[in-house]
């Protein structure tokens, strides 16, 4: 049986659907040990990967580009680059009201990015602050006063003064 070609083929095809839902995440034990390691020593770890030398945060139990195993943990460090960035303007269930930034940061000593917010960016004029976080800043790891070993115990933090040079996120 063949079928006629519509019309329409370029025509983009949306669906509508809503997500509301429970759930519960099961963490792994990379995982697990990474948001122990933020709960209770308020730093954050990785996992060296011996292949290809890389230090993954949030940490893995394999490397996601060698499938090698790994088990070596290493602290990075509380600064890093801003990597890329979006400022949220419409809300979202779970996260600040916004305008918010999140952005994939790389910190010292990790070869992979890890997505958290920014705060203390000036959001009062959107594109400004655009324009500003494409000169890509320097970061810093901010605790919160409780941790409870989730990804929103700390967030990043601007370094005033600093930047890694310009670019596009």
């Amino acid at each position: 049986m063949t079928t006629q070609p519509s019309d329409s083929v370029d025509e983009p095809v949306t669906i509508d659907g809503h997500w509301d839902f429970a759930y519960r995440y099961y963490a792994g034990a990379a995982a697990s040990r990474f948001f122990q390691e933020l709960r209770l020593n308020r730093r954050i770890m990785g996992t060296h990967c011996p292949d290809c030398d890389r230090v993954l945060v949030p940490a893995r139990g394999f490397c996601d580009a060698c499938f090698v195993e790994t088990d070596d943990w290493r602290e990075v460090g509380s600064e890093g680059r801003l990597d890329t960035f979006t400022i949220m303007t419409s809300s979202f269930p779970g996260l600040p009201e916004p305008p918010l930034v999140v952005a994939y940061v790389t910190l010292d000593g990790a070869g992979t990015a890890l997505l958290n917010a920014v705060e203390g960016v000036d959001l009062s004029d959107i594109d400004a602050a655009g324009q500003f976080l494409l000169t890509l800043p320097r970061v810093r790891v901010v605790f919160k006063d409780k941790c409870q070993g989730r990804i929103t115990d700390f967030a990043f933090e601007l370094i005033p003064g600093s930047t890694t040079g310009s670019g596009t996120a």
